[in-house]
């Protein structure tokens, strides 16, 4: 069985010309079955195509931060800097959070960690730290300790509800000590988890359901007793869930069916170049290859606005303005149907699929439905937040009871041109007359569960059996408001969804569809460049790379074939 390759980075020292590593680092890799690499400080080790190859990383104890990387005028007592390798680590450390590589630091390591996520040092604990923060009386620990690395000199407190509690089973541990610089406060995405008896922060994790972790002892010291090989176990675990979910990614065609990013730069008139990370939008093409997301459907969103003839002018040209800014940005990853989807993949493009989120797109004129699908909307929202002339929405008035006249017309004119009918957003009573009337199956491209999130724009049980039975798929979204009805959601309420779901439905009518940048996004997913962590947390519920490769993709298109094929 393969096993994963965790990088080690070096501890270097430029004066002497050296890069060195202590003997218990590669050992506990070896020890809990993964393949230890040294990473020396060059450029090549953050390059994209370098990291593909780490499954997991440690960052090694060694000397001080640099202080100009605190922001910091230095303290005298700082020493053994080497500005090479911090900012090869910092990089290193960067690159690795936005590709969800697991990763382990150790004393100087969990620092860096910090630090470079964006928390705060203290240069010398035993001038700074003890001094503001703590009782006089608790300031006998040796931080700096004397005796060998294989002797433990302290305890330290493990919160309960921790990685590190989930780790070892115990709330305290017994550890060594090699440091006088530490960790002053967690960064953003971290949490403290552990504390020496005097205060000083011995241990930092992701509060974001990410694979983080930091330790301010040096575990490895322990090695021939093995007494800390359980830090290593775990490292080594979460490495070889992120190989597995990489290895899949590999051979399976992931899709995420909605995401609304033309919206974000039509509203504020941002220039765009869909190629590059973009900070205003949680999806670009940067983005989808971190997260090994292949294809994703952008959508020209037209909020619900007036009916009049000028107002459905607007409406229409507005679809085709933005439809014609995604098309510009994204000239080389345009696909159009299943086989431009695969050959994009295997040219290593990340690809674009169309969509238009509400009917008021086409305003009153049924030729625009032919219009659009030819130049490549794949599926159309029959509505969006309010009545239009097609029919009701699950947040409108019930103007129509359900689907309209003109709805049932406009609904056979996008099954004979071969679009597919998208119902995410529809009132009951529209989600039940558009399966009656359409000759294809159709689709929810966003929509969740009802049971877990009473929100009208979940679907109910019922309608996901029906939903199943007439061969259409509903996409579970990352929308806090459709996963959970108080509090913030989390990737765990998304996984709950979806195990519902399928639960409802059976695997073959279940798939993703984000909502990134039109509000989507939760803890744990936040973008495109999460989306390998899903993958994970499907793994872990035991479900199959059959069952993954359908889910994350399969169940859509097949639908779009039997749409793009159909003939009355």
């Amino acid at each position: 069985m393969k096993r994963p390759i965790i990088g080690i980075t070096g501890n270097f020292r430029q004066e002497e010309q050296q890069c060195t590593l202590a003997l218990g680092y590669y050992k506990c890799v070896e020890m809990a079955g993964g393949i230890p690499i040294i990473l020396p400080p060059t450029p090549s080790a953050i390059q994209p195509s370098s990291l593909e190859y780490l499954d997991g990383i440690i960052f090694s104890g060694g000397g001080d931060i640099d202080s100009e990387l605190l922001n910091e005028e230095p303290d005298p007592t700082v020493s053994g800097v080497d500005r090479v390798r911090d900012d090869m680590e910092f990089a290193l450390v960067r690159e690795a959070y936005k590709r969800q590589v697991p990763m382990l630091g150790i004393c100087k390591g969990a620092q860096v960690i910090n630090v470079a996520l964006g928390g705060k040092m203290w240069q010398d604990i035993s001038k700074k730290c003890h001094q503001d923060l703590f009782d006089k009386t608790e300031h006998n620990i040796q931080h700096s300790q004397k005796e060998p690395k294989n002797v433990a000199t302290h305890r330290v407190n493990i919160d309960s509800q921790s990685i590190l509690f989930s780790i070892f089973q115990q709330e305290e541990l017994n550890v060594n000590s090699f440091h006088h610089q530490a960790i002053r406060s967690a960064a953003p995405c971290l949490k403290v988890t552990a504390t020496s008896p005097d205060g000083v922060i011995e241990a930092v994790e992701s509060n974001e359901f990410k694979s983080i972790l930091g330790v301010q002892w040096h575990p490895e010291g322990f090695w021939q007793d093995k007494s800390m090989m359980p830090i290593f176990d775990w490292l080594i675990n979460e490495a070889s869930s992120f190989m597995t979910a990489k290895n899949l990614h590999q051979h399976i065609l992931s899709l995420d069916s909605h995401c609304d990013t033309p919206m974000i730069f039509d509203d504020n008139h941002l220039e765009w170049n869909i190629s590059e990370r973009n900070t205003h939008t949680l999806m670009d093409l940067v983005k989808m290859k971190e997260g090994h997301l292949d294809a994703t459907i952008m959508v020209a969103y037209l909020k619900q606005e007036e009916r009049d003839e000028e107002s459905l002018l607007r409406a229409t040209a507005k679809a085709n303005r933005i439809l014609t800014n995604v098309e510009e940005m994204s000239r080389n990853h345009i696909a159009y149907n299943y086989e431009d989807l695969w050959r994009l993949k295997h040219e290593g493009k990340g690809a674009i699929m169309l969509g238009i989120e509400n009917g008021y797109a086409i305003g009153k004129d049924i030729s625009n439905i032919e219009k659009f699908r030819k130049r490549g909307v794949v599926y159309m929202t029959l509505c969006h937040n309010g009545d239009n002339d097609i029919c009701d929405s699950a947040r409108g008035n019930n103007e129509h009871n359900g689907v309209s006249q003109f709805g049932e017309k406009v609904i056979h004119e996008m099954n004979r041109v071969g679009m597919m009918v998208d119902l995410s957003h529809a009132s009951e009573k529209s989600f039940y007359d558009a399966i009656s009337i359409s000759n294809t199956p159709i689709v929810c491209s966003h929509s969740s569960s009802r049971t877990l999130c009473n929100h009208p724009r979940n679907l109910t049980d019922s309608q996901m059996r029906a939903l199943a039975e007439s061969g259409g798929v509903a996409q579970v979204t990352f929308y806090h408001g459709f996963l959970k009805e108080n509090g913030e959601a989390t990737i765990i309420d998304a996984v709950n969804h979806l195990n519902h779901m399928v639960k409802i439905m059976g695997i073959e009518h279940v798939g993703i569809g984000s909502d990134f940048d039109g509000d989507g996004g939760v803890c744990g997913l936040e973008s495109a460049s999460e989306m390998i962590s899903f993958t994970r947390r499907l793994l872990a519920e035991k479900y199959s790379n059959n069952d993954l490769k359908l889910i994350w993709g399969e169940n859509f298109l097949r639908v779009m074939n039997i749409v793009q094929n159909y003939h009355e």
